[in-house]
């Protein structure tokens, strides 16, 4: 487990989070906190991407919605919001 040092969001996330539907917000904080304190908790399903995402990492956020990051020391960055359809094209 890594030492988050602060957590960013990409211009990208952030439309997407806007763009969400209020409950994937809702879930999203809540996902959040549960990262803050354990990233590798088994409900955010932690996972190593590969294809065009590799080296970049994912967490469900609802059964289907997804959150990808980057890490870069201890610095996590949140670069895409989205469906697993609208992501994994």
């Amino acid at each position: 487990m890594i030492k988050i040092k602060r957590i960013e969001y990409s211009r990208k996330f952030d439309k997407d989070l806007k763009k969400s539907p209020t409950k994937i917000k809702i879930a999203f904080k809540k996902r959040r906190e549960i990262f803050q304190q354990n990233q590798f908790h088994p409900l955010l399903n932690n996972h190593l991407l590969t294809g065009n995402l590799k080296g970049y990492r994912s967490i469900n956020i609802t059964g289907d919605w997804r959150a990808i990051y980057s890490e870069r020391n201890g610095v996590i960055t949140f670069e895409i919001l989205g469906t697993h359809s609208m992501l994994y094209k």
